[in-house]
C-alpha cells in the first residue's frame, strides 16, 4: 500500500458537461499537473506510458461525451487496470436547475442536446455516465461552489504530494440547502438560536461571545462530545477502506452562528486527537436575516422562556 503511494497519479477528469472539467483542469496545470483536455480513448495508454520515464508530473486526463471513443461502460476497469501509476477518477457532478443556469448564461449547447432544450441533454447524459459515477474514486458536487471554491477544493486535495487523506470539517445554512459534498452531516437546529439574541445576531460562530453563549447550553456541549467520539472513531475507518476524501458538516437553519461554531469548535478538538482538519463555511458571508432564521421549529429563545413561564404559573 505504501508502494503505490509513491507512484505518479493519473487523475481521469469527468462528469457531466458544465460541471467545472475545464476549471478543474486550468487548477491542476496551474498546481504543476501534466493535463490533456478531450483524449481520445485510443491515445490513453501511449500518452500515459509514452514518455513516463522523462515525466515526473503527475497526470490529468480530461475525457466525457465529447472524446472520440468515449465508453462509460468500460472506462473504469480499462482506466484503473494502468500500471505503474495510481489511477483515480474524479466525478464532476452538477445539479440540474444549475448546470440549466449555465446553459443558459454562456449559450452554450448542450453536447448531446444540440437541437433540443439542455435538460434534455443533461438527463441523457446523466444516464450515459451512471456506470463512471458509481466506479469514481471521488464525486465532487460544485453546484454550490464558485470557480474559487473550486480551486480551493482542489489545491487541499491535489496541491501537495501528501500521503495523508483530506480531512474537511464545513458549516452551512439548511434555509440555502443541504451541503452535497459531505459525508457526514450534522443538524444543529435543536440548539437555541444565537440569532435572536440581540447582541450576538451581527456576530457570527467564529466570534467568542457566540461560543461562550452556545457553551452555557446544556444540549451543546454533550452534543459534541458524542460526535467528537463519533468522528475519532468512524474517520480512521474511512481512510483504511480507501476513502481519500471525508467531509463533516454542520447545519444551522441560517449557516452564520451554531453551524460556524460546531466546525470551529469540532476542527480544534480533531486536532488536539491527531488529525488535520480543514475549515470551510459555506454560507458565512450570508448577512442576518429574519426570514431566513425564522423557520418551522426554530425556537426565539426569549418567547420560549416566556412560554415556560407561562407553564410554571398555569400549573
Amino acid at each position: 500500500m505504501a508502494e503505490a503511494r509513491r507512484l505518479p497519479r493519473l487523475l481521469l477528469v469527468t462528469g457531466m458537461s458544465g460541471a467545472g472539467k475545464s476549471t478543474v483542469l486550468d487548477a491542476l496545470e496551474d498546481m504543476g499537473w501534466d493535463v490533456v483536455d478531450n483524449l481520445p480513448a485510443d491515445l490513453l495508454e501511449s500518452f500515459v506510458h509514452g514518455e513516463r520515464e522523462c515525466r515526473v508530473a503527475h497526470v490529468a486526463v480530461g475525457m466525457d461525451v465529447r472524446s472520440r471513443g468515449f465508453d462509460p461502460e468500460h472506462l473504469p476497469d480499462r482506466f484503473h487496470a494502468m500500471e505503474g501509476v495510481q489511477a483515480e477518477i474524479l466525478y464532476l457532478d452538477c445539479g440540474k436547475a444549475e448546470l440549466i443556469r449555465r446553459y443558459d448564461e454562456t449559450r452554450r449547447l448542450h453536447p448531446l442536446a444540440a437541437d433540443r432544450p439542455a435538460e434534455d441533454g443533461i438527463a441523457r447524459e446523466r444516464r450515459l455516465t451512471f456506470p463512471l459515477r458509481s466506479a469514481a474514486d471521488s464525486i465532487l458536487d460544485t453546484t454550490d461552489l464558485t470557480p474559487a471554491e473550486l480551486r480551493d477544493e482542489l489545491r487541499l486535495r491535489y496541491g501537495g504530494d501528501s500521503d495523508q487523506p483530506v480531512l474537511t470539517v464545513s458549516s452551512f445554512a439548511f434555509a440555502r440547502g443541504i451541503s452535497r459534498t459531505a459525508d457526514l452531516v450534522f443538524d444543529l437546529r435543536f440548539v437555541p438560536n444565537p440569532h435572536w439574541v440581540d447582541e450576538l445576531r451581527p456576530l457570527t460562530g467564529e466570534d467568542v461571545p457566540v461560543r461562550d453563549y452556545l457553551a452555557q447550553q446544556p444540549e451543546w456541549t454533550e452534543a459534541l462530545d458524542r460526535i467528537e467520539a463519533l468522528l475519532i472513531d468512524w474517520i480512521p475507518r474511512y481512510w483504511a477502506a480507501d476513502k481519500s476524501y471525508v467531509t463533516v458538516a454542520f447545519g444551522c437553519t441560517g449557516g452564520r452562528h451554531r453551524s460556524v461554531a460546531a466546525a470551529v469548535e469540532m476542527a480544534e478538538r480533531l486536532r488536539k486527537a491527531g488529525f488535520s482538519p480543514n475549515v470551510r463555511h459555506r454560507d458565512l458571508a450570508s448577512p442576518p436575516s429574519d426570514t431566513v432564521e425564522r423557520s418551522p421549529g426554530e425556537r426565539h429563545p426569549a418567547r420560549a422562556a416566556e412560554s415556560e413561564s407561562e407553564g410554571s404559573l398555569s400549573q
